[in-house]
C-alpha cells in the first residue's frame, strides 16, 4: 500500500477499527475515509452503495459488526445475525463493484465447532457443531469468510479473512449486559473495590446515576457486591486473549505484505480455509483470569463462580502456524495488557 492511497476503515470507533486506524496513522498512511454510523448506516444497501461510488477507496478494512459476549448473542439472535450479513454483504460486494485492490474482512474465531480440535487449525472450519450461544453471529462471520473466497475465485479479486482470536484493548466496550468476558471482569471487579472502600462518589460517577440505591440495585443484577464479584460459569472454560494493538499490527502487516494467493497452495484445485487465524497460541482459564485482574486492581473479595450459568466452548485456543509462517507474532502478553487495559479505563472514568 502507498502511504498516499485511499484507505477505508469499516467500523473506525470500535476496539478493532480503531486500533487499525491507530496502526495505519503510525506507519504514515494518512488518506484514510471513515464514517461514524449516523453518517452512514452500513446495513442500508443504497447508501453504502452510494459512498463507494462517491469515495473509491482502493483498499478497505471491513472491522464494523454488531459484537457481544455470551449474553448479548444469546439474547439478540436475530440482531446478530441480520446486521452481520447485511454490513458484510453490502461492503464486500460493493468493493468487487468498484475496483478495490485489497479487502481485509475480519471475523471471530467463534466460527469453529465447538468439539473442534484444540489448538484449532482453519481447516477445521465446518467440520462440526457450532456453539450454541453464539451460532447466529458464527454462522454471519463463516458467510463473510466465504464470500471473500467466491468473489476471489469467481471474479479474481484479493479478499482476505482473518480471524482473531478474543480481543481486548482501548475503546472496548465495558458494558456490564453486553461486553466480552475481559472488560466485564475488569468493571465488575473495579467497581466491587470502590464499593469495599466506600468510594460511593466513584462508583456513582462510573455508573453515570444520582442514586447509591439506583446504583446498588443495579449492580446487584449482576452479581457485584461489596464483598464479592459473581462470574457466570465454572471458571473452567479456557480463552485466549489478544491486545488490540497487536492484533492491528497484525491486519496492516498482512494487508502491506500478503495476498489472497499467499494463503492457498499453487495449484490447489478444491480452494476453502483460506481465512487466517489471529493470535497468541496461549490460552487461560477464565478463573485463572478473574485471579488475575482480581490481582491487578487490588480487590480483596471473593469470587464466586456460578456454575448454574453456562460455560460455553469449554476450550478456544487458536492455531496460529499459519499467521507465523506468513511472518507475524504476537507482541504483549496477558499480564502486560491487562494492566495497560485497566489504566486506560481508569483514565477515561
Amino acid at each position: 500500500m502507498d502511504k498516499n492511497t485511499k484507505i477505508y476503515v469499516a467500523g473506525h470507533r470500535g476496539l478493532v477499527g480503531s486500533a487499525i486506524t491507530d496502526n495505519l496513522k503510525s506507519k504514515g498512511y494518512h488518506n484514510l475515509v471513515t464514517r461514524t454510523h449516523a453518517e452512514l448506516d452500513l446495513t442500508q444497501q443504497q447508501a453504502v452503495a452510494e459512498f463507494f461510488a462517491a469515495e473509491k477507496p482502493d483498499y478497505v478494512f471491513l472491522a464494523a459488526a454488531k459484537v457481544g459476549g455470551i449474553i448479548a448473542n444469546n439474547t439478540y439472535r436475530a440482531d446478530f445475525i441480520y446486521e452481520n450479513l447485511q454490513i458484510q454483504n453490502n461492503i464486500i460486494h460493493q468493493s468487487y463493484l468498484h475496483g478495490v485492490k485489497k479487502l481485509l474482512f475480519l471475523g471471530s474465531t467463534c466460527i469453529y465447532p465447538k468439539d473442534a480440535p484444540q489448538p484449532m487449525p482453519e481447516e477445521c472450519l465446518l467440520t462440526g457443531e457450532l456453539e450454541h450461544t453464539n451460532e447466529p453471529y458464527a454462522i454471519a462471520k463463516i458467510a463473510g469468510i466465504k464470500l471473500c473466497e467466491s468473489y476471489n475465485l469467481q471474479y479474481d479479486t484479493n479478499f482476505i479473512a482473518v480471524m482473531p482470536t478474543n480481543l481486548y484493548g482501548p475503546n472496548d466496550n465495558f458494558d456490564l449486559e453486553k461486553s466480552h468476558v475481559l472488560p466485564a471482569l475488569i468493571r465488575k471487579i473495579h467497581l466491587s473495590k470502590l464499593l469495599s472502600e466506600h468510594r460511593y462518589q466513584e462508583v456513582l460517577a462510573d455508573l453515570h446515576v444520582s442514586s447509591l440505591d439506583e446504583a446498588l440495585a443495579y449492580l446487584k443484577h449482576f452479581g457485584v457486591a461489596e464483598d464479592s464479584v459473581e462470574i457466570w460459569g465454572s471458571g473452567k472454560p479456557r480463552r485466549e486473549f489478544l491486545w488490540s494493538e497487536d492484533m492491528a499490527d497484525a491486519c496492516v502487516f498482512i494487508m502491506e505484505n500478503r495476498n489472497f494467493n499467499d494463503t492457498c497452495q499453487a495449484g490447489q484445485q478444491d480452494i476453502r480455509n483460506t481465512h487466517i487465524n489471529i493470535g497468541t497460541g496461549i490460552d487461560v482459564s477464565i478463573k485463572e483470569l478473574a485471579e488475575l485482574i482480581q490481582k491487578i486492581v487490588g480487590f480483596n473479595g471473593k469470587l464466586v463462580f456460578n456454575p448454574e450459568k453456562p460455560d460455553g466452548t469449554l476450550q478456544k485456543l487458536t492455531d496460529v502456524s499459519k499467521l507465523h509462517a506468513l511472518g507475524w507474532k504476537h507482541a504483549i502478553e496477558l499480564q502486560t495488557g491487562i494492566e495497560k487495559m485497566y489504566r486506560w479505563y481508569i483514565q477515561q472514568n
